[in-house]
């Protein structure tokens, strides 16, 4: 994870990241509801192999999230983050 994704993070978050996997830190606005983040966390975990690791909800309704995958070898690529 690049040093700018680093300060995106909650307070506390990135003590545990390893560089065995990518990860991305995502906001979702209050707009987006429980269920419609459900549904397309599941979709990014389905087809793109990411995996929820940390939720923060914040009393605006916001929720900061944090995914993960493991890194390929064969792809060095920049990754593909969630269209979310």
């Amino acid at each position: 994870m690049t040093a700018s994704h680093r300060s995106q993070l909650p307070a506390g978050w990135d003590t545990e990241l390893s560089d065995e996997y990518e990860w991305v830190p995502l906001r979702l606005p209050p707009e987006v509801t429980r269920l419609s983040a459900s549904i397309r966390l599941s979709i990014e975990a389905e087809y793109r192999g990411w995996e929820l690791t940390r939720v923060r909800l914040y009393t605006d309704g916001s929720r900061r999230v944090l995914l993960r995958r493991k890194k390929s070898r064969l792809d060095n690529r920049r990754p593909d983050q969630p269209q979310l």
